[in-house]
């Protein structure tokens, strides 16, 4: 069921975006060469606590997870692109990270993810990738206006995706948010312009492209969560909660 919030919920959920804009360029800041990504999700871990938020991910058991998340970050890494389980890994220099964050203050909820090279990039493959799904995120950010459609955003964000020569994978990609992580609609990476769900004042959805640089196809890593590419290219995940309002999208989880 879809739910549109009222202006005064919308406000209601700033302090839950600002805390996870707060929490990821943190954690970008702290993703040097040698942190281990078990450090990363513990220092997320501490920021929730000290905040008094609650995890979205810890005890998150969907249908295609093998088991509770269990940790309260998702770090993917190179040809990792979602769902990333930390584990003991140190990163190295020239790596692709992917971020994913969301969390619940005062029982609302934000969500959003970024992608870093640590260090110094190995090729510039891996830099044009975040380059492109960072516009393909503004592309889709910019339809989340009342009157166009879903298969406005959807479209903007295949478009930029296709002129770069990736491919999209729509199995997973963005979706209501609420009191809850995930709620409708499904907002997929591909779609055709003027189709789809009429967008209204009120709707609140995490749009979120996510590329392979040679492949559109992925695989469940044994761990049961992280999703790889067939091919190992690396990915890259760009996500912004954004509040779609009479005066158009609203990112609540803006990074300063």
């Amino acid at each position: 069921m879809i739910e549109l919030k009222t202006p005064a919920e919308i406000e209601q959920m700033r302090p839950a975006g600002a805390f996870v804009a707060e929490v990821l360029t943190e954690l970008a800041k702290r993703a040097t060469v040698g942190t281990n990504l078990l450090k990363l999700d513990q220092i997320a871990h501490e920021l929730i606590r000290s905040r008094g938020a609650e995890s979205c991910y810890i005890d998150y058991h969907p249908s295609f997870g093998a088991s509770p998340f269990g940790k309260v970050l998702c770090t993917s890494v190179n040809d990792a692109v979602l769902h990333g389980l930390p584990h003991d890994y140190a990163l190295r220099d020239g790596d692709l990270l992917s971020l994913d964050f969301a969390a619940s203050v005062n029982g609302w909820v934000a969500d959003s993810a970024l992608s870093v090279v640590v260090g110094t990039p190995k090729s510039a493959a891996d830099t044009t990738l975040i380059e492109v799904t960072t516009a393909a995120l503004a592309a889709g950010i910019a339809e989340a206006k009342p009157g166009n459609r879903l298969g406005d955003i959807s479209a903007a964000i295949g478009a930029v995706a296709t002129a770069a020569g990736y491919g999209v994978n729509t199995d997973f990609g963005g979706h209501g948010v609420g009191r809850t992580m995930h709620g409708d609609p499904h907002v997929p990476n591909q779609g055709r312009a003027g189709r789809g769900l009429p967008l209204r004042a009120g709707l609140v959805i995490a749009i979120e492209p996510w590329f392979l640089e040679g492949t559109d196809k992925i695989y469940t890593d044994k761990d049961g969560w992280t999703l790889r590419s067939a091919d190992g290219s690396n990915g890259a995940h760009m996500e912004h909660t954004v509040a779609i309002t009479e005066d158009g999208p609203l990112v609540l989880t803006a990074r300063a």
